[in-house]
This record gives C-alpha cells, structure tokens and sequence, in this order.
C-alpha cells in the first residue's frame, strides 16, 4: 500500500512554509563544487523531510540532492521503495529574490514513479500525482487540453544554456515559436507545463530529482514528454535526461519533430 498522498502533502507543505519561507530574502548562500547554489533553506528543509518521512514510513529509503553520487547510486540500485527529494529546486532564483522555486518529492517503487509532489510556497499550490490514478492541483483534478495555438504562435518554456550550441543558436535565431520564457526551476516547469501554462518546453539535461515527480504529474494529466532522443525521460539514473515536452498532443509532434533535424545534446 502506498502513503497517504494527503499526509504527505500535508507534511511538505508545513516544512516549506517553516523552514523555506521565512527565509526568504532573508538568507545567504554558498557555492557547491558543481557550482550550484547551497542555502540554509536547502539543508533545513532536506533534514526535516527525510526525518519526518523516517517517521512515517521507515521501511522506505531515502535520496537527496544533498547526497553524495556514491550514496545516491548506491540507493538506486539496493531499494526497491526509494523517496527522491528536491529540497529547494531554483536555489538561484531564492537567493537571488526571485519567487520562483519548490519543494519536490517522488516515490519509486521497482524502478518507477508512483507518487509525485511538487509543492510551490509562494503560490500555495501543490501538485500532486499517483501512477493509475490521476493528478491534482491543491486537490482539483489536473488535465491537460488542446491549446488551440499553432507551433508559430507558441510560448516555449526552453532553458538555453544546456543545449548543444547548434540547436541553441538556431532556437536563438529563428525560433520556431512566438516567444520564450525560462522560469529557473525545472519541478515549476514540469508542473506548469502539466497545467497548461505555457506550450512547449526543452530542457538540455535534469537530473533525476529535477524530473522524478514530474514525469508522472505530467503523463497523470495527459501530456506529452520525452527526451531528444525520443526515449522515455525517466530513468533510475543519476545521469542527466534531456526534456520535451507539451500538453498538447499535436504541439508535442511538431515541436519533437522539430528538434529531431539537429544533433541537440549529447546526453539522452
């Protein structure tokens, strides 16, 4: 039997709001040797998930972004259960003032996800999915719907700096959309594109806590993803995924069919 997704709700969004908002724009940071962005919120909120999870559910395991590779990979391949947390995803854009982050949480089971929570604090808005089940937005049903627009009148959500420099300039250059947006935060991104706020999406290459829980909130409300490669994005891997996506089947087409005439990463 899986967890209560509503305890779980609960519990991410009482930490967010504990442990991440009160530090908004209120807190420093440090740099990692990967070069990302490490703050008080971060670790704050890592800690306090991965205890209260112990709690409720000891016969999970546990992976965070926080971990070190060698631990990481060794979760994936011995636990057949495995909670995969994103503790504060778009560090940047928290450190920086910019409201535009989230808590992000997905339950693997054998090797898939069956549960997903991506929380955002400022707005209040938690998505949630169960594999089988269906998608919610603050526990309304969540589906995607045609768009009614053309690819040429499009707004695409693309993060350019992990393309490869062939698809970057020709995006740059003569781009096959309207216009363009980049929110700088990959869990956002997966669940606004789930809810149709926006068209089409790219992304050069997640990692596995950037996309775990929005691959079945996307795919539980009907939308479309898959990487340039055409595979499958979710993988038990920490090796990084490229990312298409749309909520619209027939965007979802043109876009990939698109994208398939450049040599665009050089991950999958």
């Amino acid at each position: 039997m899986l967890p209560d997704r509503k305890n779980i709700e609960d519990l991410i969004k009482q930490v967010a709001k504990e442990e991440i908002l009160p530090r908004f724009l209120k807190t420093g940071y440090e740099i990692k040797e990967d070069g990302s962005l490490l703050t008080e919120a971060d670790l704050a909120t890592d800690q306090r998930i991965q205890h209260s999870l112990a709690t409720l559910h000891p016969d999970i395991a546990f992976l965070s972004e926080e971990m070190s590779l060698q631990q990481q990979e060794a979760l994936l391949t011995n636990e057949p259960l495995l909670w995969c947390l994103d503790p504060l995803d778009g560090t940047s854009n928290f450190a920086a003032g910019i409201p535009l982050f989230a808590t992000s949480l997905a339950l693997f089971k054998t090797g898939e996800v069956v549960m997903a929570f991506t929380y955002d604090p400022i707005r209040d808005e938690m998505f949630s999915a169960i594999k089988g089940q269906g998608a919610w937005l603050n526990n309304q049903p969540l589906r995607c719907k045609p768009s009614g627009f053309e690819m040429n009148k499009a707004i695409a959500i693309v993060d350019l700096k992990r393309l490869s420099k062939t698809l970057a300039e020709n995006i740059l250059i003569n781009p096959p959309f309207k216009s363009q947006r980049n929110l700088g935060s990959c869990v956002l991104e997966w669940a606004w594109m789930a809810t149709n706020r926006g068209h089409l999406y790219l992304h050069g290459g997640m990692k596995l806590w950037d996309l775990a829980a929005g691959t079945l909130i996307l795919s539980e409300a009907g939308g479309y993803s898959c990487t340039l490669y055409g595979e499958d994005v979710f993988l038990t891997s920490m090796k990084p995924r490229s990312v298409i996506i749309s909520p619209d089947e027939q965007l979802f087409n043109e876009w990939k069919l698109y994208l398939t005439q450049f040599n665009a990463s050089k991950v999958s």
